[in-house]
């Protein structure tokens, strides 16, 4: 028995040492290797993708430049697009829709315009949930198809459907994930990387309306549009690839609440009130300045105002941009805003020949520039950036109302007049007045 006993203590005493000895070849082996028992959760830990903070917003750098660099490009392709839609107007009837009204026609053009701002409930929600990669890819295929179809369209029911609808819906599923992306990218100089992207709007208002009319005259309407459609297709497929959001997106399930829940912020609802406004006047210098021709001015300059317009509005769009970087982009939203209801009334209103209109329509696109470029910075600056897409949207959509029923608001006052356009220019100028009074406190109410 004992030396049963002897033998099982010996056994025991035997694989004790060598598991000692095991464990003191694994403790040296790590030591050599540098690792002193390291826990594989640790390792997995370390492994692992971290998220990039929401806060760490880097300002600069080739992906941010890219992202804005590829944002100007899809801000041409759709806004600039929409900017340019006013030499339809004389073309569609006098020649496809001939047998239409002046008015009829005008509602394709307004309701492209309204199709490019309410269709941001949309396109931001589905920029917030998926990233900007598959509504940019979305958007170019409608926009593009549009332009396609409006080259073979001959009926009303047609141009409208292809221009109007395709298109309109297009352009929205362009601009808004092109401005969400960005806004991940920029904090310190956001309203400046805006201002730089927002301004492809007003390059394309420049250079669209110039070529497609040189075009029409040149090759016709038909190929007029599929050039134009071309040229479009390669600018969005470089934004494709260069329109990256810095944040992964965060899916949420769709409500119908919360596209009213920022409403119920007042500072958001101030803005939604002054950007509605904005949307009302803003363009109508754009839409009606035409009526310089009864000035006495040379018959060929009406039709270089737009882009003269336009050319300045690039300007207003970049270089005041920064100066909302230092001094807060609701404090000089309001001085530009203001500046441009006051040159609306003093010097639109009593304007009779050349000097003054063409003036005019320098000052007036520089700052008007402005105050279209920075709405999205206004609204990101109060806003939480995982929530910016559908913020944007949910305020152009607002402001949407405000570009369908302007101009038609303008043309009946013009009607009242007997075709007079002082009343037209009273109520441009009051408007946008009434915009830097709500945009005056909104950042400060809570």
């Amino acid at each position: 028995m004992d030396s049963n006993a002897d033998i099982s203590s010996q056994t025991s005493t035997s694989h004790e040492d060598l598991g000692d000895r095991k464990s003191r070849k694994l403790t040296t082996q790590n030591v050599e290797n540098g690792n002193l028992f390291e826990p594989p959760p640790q390792i997995t830990q370390h492994s692992a993708p971290t998220r990039p903070d929401p806060n760490a917003f880097p300002d600069g750098g080739f992906q941010a430049w890219l992202c804005i660099a590829g944002g100007f490009c899809t801000v041409f392709s759709s806004f600039g697009w929409v900017n340019c839609i006013g030499v339809f107007q004389d073309y569609y009837h006098f020649n496809q829709l001939s047998s239409y009204s002046p008015s009829d026609v005008a509602w394709i053009l307004a309701t492209e315009s309204f199709m490019l701002f309410f269709f941001g409930l949309v396109s931001g929600k589905a920029t917030d949930n998926y990233g900007p990669r598959w509504p940019l890819l979305f958007g170019s295929v409608l926009h593009v198809f549009g332009l396609m179809m409006v080259s073979i369209s001959k009926e009303y029911y047609q141009i409208f459907l292809a221009q109007s609808v395709a298109s309109g819906i297009g352009t929205s599923f362009l601009f808004y994930p092109a401005l969400a992306a960005a806004g991940t990218w920029f904090k310190r100089h956001r309203a400046l990387a805006f201002g730089i992207m927002v301004s492809g709007s007003s390059l394309g208002g420049v250079v669209l309306p110039i070529m497609v009319q040189h075009l029409i005259k040149d090759v016709g309407f038909g190929w007029a549009m599929r050039i134009a459609a071309f040229l479009i297709l390669g600018l969005l497929i470089f934004g494709n690839v260069a329109i990256k959001s810095r944040l992964p997106p965060v899916r949420k399930p769709f409500t119908l609440k919360e596209y009213f829940v920022p409403f119920g912020e007042i500072p958001f609802l101030l803005l939604a009130i002054g950007s509605f406004f904005v949307y009302i006047g803003a363009f109508l210098p754009f839409n009606f300045i035409i009526q310089a021709e009864q000035a006495g001015i040379p018959n060929d300059l009406p039709n270089y105002l737009i882009p003269i317009i336009n050319a300045a509005n690039i300007f207003g769009r970049i270089l005041p941009a920064h100066l909302g970087d230092v001094y807060g982009v609701f404090n000089v939203c309001i001085v530009f805003t203001l500046f441009s209801g006051f040159i609306s009334l003093a010097l639109w209103l009593p304007a009779a020949s050349t000097a003054p209109i063409i003036v005019f329509a320098v000052l007036y696109g520089f700052a008007s520039g402005l105050t279209l470029a920075i709405i999205p910075a206004l609204v990101a600056s109060i806003s939480d950036v995982h929530k910016l897409g559908l913020r944007v949207g949910t305020l152009y959509a607002f402001s949407s109302f405000g570009a369908l029923f302007g101009s038609p608001i303008a043309g009946a006052i013009v009607t009242a007049q007997n075709g007079g356009y002082s009343g037209l220019k009273i109520f441009c100028g009051v408007a946008l007045i009434t915009v830097s009074a709500s945009s005056t406190t909104s950042p400060y109410v809570d």
